[in-house]
């Protein structure tokens, strides 16, 4: 697979290598393997199967293994070559492939959840088993006995889960639309921090530990960068899709960040620019421009005996506006809106011809995307969803690199 995608002439879009199916249901995780020709998958219809692609460019399953309850997350270790399986029913097993991927032996089970586990970080210099689940809690567990080190409840379902692990901190998202930085120790952990910024539940997270950046997708169609590392919390927010978020992935090389949504959009974001932060939305009982009351503003529209008006804001100032006042529309991709948002007409004025050009590509995926992962070294993406595709993509030729060659083109 690999050597096809250097032979491939240059276009603009991902390209589709290949089509895996045969699940029979929701296909919850795929990963490629490293240096191979090969995805491991986890799925709904409680299989958990390595295909391999044969000499007749097809994948055929070399491992079908079949557990006792539905796949919802898996961790791959390629060093190690161990796989971290979690289940609906909240335990996670641990299983080693042969060298030849042709075998998969059973190792452990970890009674890491009381539901559903929603997502697996491995770290092998502590040997943890990290992983969040519908039991509203983070567990962390030891692979060497098996034993549980200690667990942290929120207040809603945990749904996502990114770890750096030089400062064992953990990136913890929720159903509530709360990211919480946890510290984590071998019995305990102390909460540093909560990120809220969402409108609705986290989907997806990614951790970019050189730059100290979060990244997260929320159903709420859009993705926020959180500038960990910078002090400031600088907060980008990106809105380019029409649907919730469900993976992300920050291409450290390029600066470039691949997402997708459940409506089969994948988009490639410019983060190797200086863009704008988007404001705080001001709060105000009348119009910010023409000073109109808004509906809840009983006094001063019993004084002016005027109708109170609705309350909207323009995305480039922030300010409270009636509709009169903000009658325009415009894209602004500088400050992360890649579709027209509502602006007040001084703003809109304010925006010229050159400022609406998008900082991003969008992509169709044609399936249900619940899950993605990048093999960025090849340049490789998998995508599956509850459509029980999977498909295989070449993404060099909208990631503007030679990732494998480890040089940008621009």
């Amino acid at each position: 697979m690999a050597a096809e995608i250097h032979s491939r002439p240059q276009s603009s879009r991902p390209v589709l290598l290949s089509k895996v199916e045969g699940h029979q249901d929701v296909v919850s995780a795929a990963l490629l393997i490293p240096k191979e020709d090969g995805v491991i998958t986890a799925s709904e219809d409680r299989t958990i199967r390595v295909w391999l692609k044969r000499d007749s460019g097809q994948y055929w399953p070399s491992i079908y293994h079949t557990m006792s309850s539905p796949c919802s997350a898996m961790a791959y270790h390629h060093d190690s070559r161990r796989i971290f399986v979690g289940q609906d029913n909240g335990a996670i097993m641990e299983f080693h492939v042969s060298e030849d991927f042709n075998k998969m032996n059973f190792v452990k089970t970890y009674p890491a959840h009381q539901n559903r586990v929603s997502a697996i970080i491995f770290c092998l210099t502590s040997e943890w088993v990290i992983s969040t689940g519908h039991d509203k809690c983070v567990s962390w567990m030891c692979t060497r006995s098996g034993s549980m080190l200690g667990r942290h409840y929120f207040t809603s379902w945990a749904s996502c889960l990114q770890y750096d692990y030089e400062t064992q901190h953990a990136f913890v998202g929720d159903y509530s639309g709360q990211i919480t930085l946890l510290k984590l120790e071998q019995n305990t952990c102390s909460v540093i921090t909560t990120l809220k910024g969402h409108e609705g539940s986290i989907t997806s997270l990614w951790w970019d530990p050189v730059q100290r950046l979060l990244f997260s997708g929320a159903s709420d169609h859009s993705i926020i960068m959180w500038d960990i590392g910078g002090r400031k919390g600088r907060t980008l927010l990106l809105q380019g899709h029409h649907d919730k978020v469900q993976a992300i992935c920050y291409l450290q090389l390029t600066r470039q960040l691949v997402s997708c949504s459940a409506d089969g959009g994948i988009a490639v974001w410019n983060m190797d620019i200086s863009r704008e932060e988007a404001p705080q939305w001001l709060e105000s009982d009348s119009c910010q421009k023409c000073e109109q009351p808004f509906f809840w503003n009983i006094k001063q529209m019993w004084d002016t005996k005027t109708l109170g008006l609705r309350q909207h804001h323009c995305r480039k100032c922030g300010q409270a506006v009636c509709g009169k006042c903000s009658t325009k529309r415009s894209s602004y991709p500088i400050m992360g809106f890649e579709f027209q948002v509502r602006v007040c007409d001084s703003c809109f004025e304010s925006i010229k011809d050159e400022d609406r050009t998008s900082l991003a590509t969008f992509h169709e995926g044609k399936h249900n995307i619940s899950h993605m992962s990048m093999d960025i070294s090849r340049g490789l993406m998998v995508t599956c969803g509850s459509d029980r595709v999977v498909k295989i993509w070449d993404m060099t030729p909208v990631v503007g690199c030679s990732l494998a060659a480890g040089f940008s083109s621009r």
